[in-house]
């Protein structure tokens, strides 16, 4: 069986692939929005992947780190990295559970980082929200899960 020759790599063809290709827009767009939320975050001293984890570790809803992994579509080792960062700065610390599962609990000093950062990511979500609307941004939010859907496969 012959496979068929791979299309010439055209300055078209590759022009086409910069304007369509959803892994570059979808990549463009999440460095942007974490750049707006880094920077208006910036004087409460954390970033917005740091200020998500604790606010997700303060409910107490996660039974591992995997679990978490897989809620927030992250690499567990990427996870386990900025979990391991979070603890270095004496905001979570490991919480006893059964079995070998592991997870985190928020201490008060992360607690205290968790409300000093709010009104900070509350403008950035006022400002990115707003600049949408809240409709748009509501119906882009669904096609953004319907996004992550297809592209694990289960679309």
């Amino acid at each position: 069986m012959t496979t068929p020759d791979p299309s010439p790599a055209t300055p078209e063809l590759l022009d086409d692939i910069a304007r369509t290709c959803v892994a570059l827009h979808v990549r463009m767009t999440a460095r942007a929005v974490t750049r707006a939320y880094d920077e208006a975050m910036r004087s409460s001293g954390l970033k917005i992947t740091q200020f998500v984890l604790l606010s997700a570790l303060s409910t107490g809803a996660w039974r591992s780190v995997t679990e978490l992994a897989e809620r927030f579509a992250l690499e567990r080792t990427s996870l386990t990295r900025n979990l391991q960062l979070l603890a270095a700065e004496g905001l979570i610390e490991p919480v006893a559970c059964k079995g070998r599962a592991s997870i985190y609990g928020v201490t008060p000093k992360g607690r205290a980082a968790i409300d000093a950062a709010i009104p900070h990511w509350r403008a950035a979500q006022e400002r990115i929200e707003g600049g949408l609307g809240k409709d748009d941004w509501s119906h882009m939010r669904d096609r953004l899960k319907a996004l992550r859907r297809v592209a694990r496969g289960a679309g």
